[in-house]
């Protein structure tokens, strides 16, 4: 299949491409690098299969493209944190409606047969029942949660009305290999990683009891190839590990003291998903335990040796909108 694959530098995207190129498909990659790296893409650009398009999704056309047609194409190009989208939520609207709008009509003049979506788990916002099945509602709490899910609702409407086949994976908790070093406050395994080379404690938010549905970027990756294989359209999955997992036991895994930080409103005990849709409407099932994924994150932790180092300072400055917007949420 011919493929196109935006944000295709990140974190997600380049393990996708790989993960494409593998399955012997053209894979065209774009992105504006404003957060992806191409270094992400070294094994993918050794291939004859794969070319790169600098370009930022929301000024993509049809003439910037060196091919003619695409059988396939994934949205993966967005804004990702959940803290700086409290302080700029118009750049996170921007990005990733204004962004997903130009990916669904450029797919649409293409004539794709597959648009995938790369959604998040955060739209449950705080979920009423564990594990969360795609029928819940949504309740985002900030705005990142708010501006992914009206790219899902874009994408599902565009099914609806103009019949492009669409696919939408609501994503719980990626982690693995290539996941941001840099910029702002961001996911506990970065953080935790960099506190880890540095030598000291970890910095948990709450009593580290909430668990996750930590998932590996590689069982992402193969969720949306075999999404794209499949007959499904116009539907919505979650894409989950099969389990929740306390903090206080990732905290385990990686090896360390602790330090105990105060817990931030509008996020959930628990994140797990309910993957029974996937798992038996798609020929895909999670096979990367928490254990494996730690020690094939422990075997790439050089690579947050230039991180930022973050701690109880830091941190509380650099989630002051949060409390000061979403404290009287909680």
């Amino acid at each position: 299949m011919r493929c196109i694959v935006t944000g295709a530098s990140g974190f997600i995207g380049s393990h996708l491409v790989d993960a494409l190129l593998a399955d012997g498909h053209e894979v065209l990659g774009v992105d504006d690098l404003s957060t992806g790296r191409l270094k992400n893409l070294d094994a993918a650009r050794k291939s004859g299969a794969f070319r790169f398009l600098e370009k930022n999704i929301r000024d993509l056309s049809k003439d910037d493209l060196p091919l003619s047609d695409c059988d396939w194409f994934f949205h993966l190009a967005g804004r990702a944190d959940l803290v700086p989208s409290i302080v700029n939520p118009e750049d996170y609207f921007q990005v990733n409606v204004e962004g997903t709008f130009r990916a669904l009509q450029l797919s649409r003049e293409l004539g794709v047969k597959r648009f995938l979506y790369a959604a998040s788990s955060t739209c449950y916002g705080i979920p009423d029942t564990y594990p969360t099945t795609e029928s819940a509602p949504c309740k985002p709490e900030h705005p990142y949660a708010l501006t992914k899910l009206m790219g899902e609702e874009m994408v599902m409407h565009w099914h609806k009305v103009y019949q492009l086949p669409t696919l939408s994976l609501r994503l719980f908790n990626v982690y693995g290999p290539r996941s941001r070093t840099t910029g702002a406050y961001g996911a506990v395994f970065g953080v935790f990683l960099k506190q880890k080379l540095a030598g000291v404690p970890f910095t948990v938010v709450g009593d580290g009891t909430q668990t996750r549905d930590f998932t590996f970027v590689s069982d992402v990756a193969s969720a949306f190839l075999a999404c794209a294989k499949s007959d499904a359209q116009g539907e919505i999955f979650n894409v989950g590990s099969g389990h929740s997992y306390a903090v206080n036991r990732l905290v385990e895994l990686l090896g360390g003291d602790k330090e105990f930080i105060p817990r931030r409103p509008g996020e959930p005990d628990c994140t797990f998903a309910d993957t029974q849709k996937i798992t038996s409407r798609i020929v895909w099932t999670p096979s990367i335990s928490l254990e494996e994924g730690v020690s094939r994150m422990m075997a790439v932790i050089d690579d947050w040796r230039d991180a930022p180092l973050w701690n109880q300072s830091t941190i509380a400055e650099a989630t002051a909108d949060w409390f000061k917007h979403l404290g009287h949420t909680s």
